[in-house]
């Protein structure tokens, strides 16, 4: 699982062959995880809070252009 970023308390990952809608995983460094939606950031799944994630989810609304581009790379 390629990161595509990396912050403080979490990293940024996207897998390959993954299934829809394009999303993208925030493990935090205690092997928690969310799968956030790329297109409107909503969490998908999560085991940890927003707040937690904060960070990341600031990131990625500036960077849904480049979050999108990698899950179209690994999953064509």
């Amino acid at each position: 699982m390629p990161v595509i970023q990396r912050f403080f308390a979490c990293a940024i990952y996207i897998n390959s062959r993954e299934h829809n809608p394009p999303h993208f995983h925030i493990r935090t460094n205690d092997g928690r995880e969310a799968l956030v939606a790329i297109s409107t950031l909503e969490l998908l799944s999560s085991s940890v809070t927003r707040r937690e994630i904060a960070e990341a989810i600031s990131w990625a609304a500036t960077n849904r252009e480049l979050l999108m581009a990698k899950f179209e790379e690994y999953n064509p």
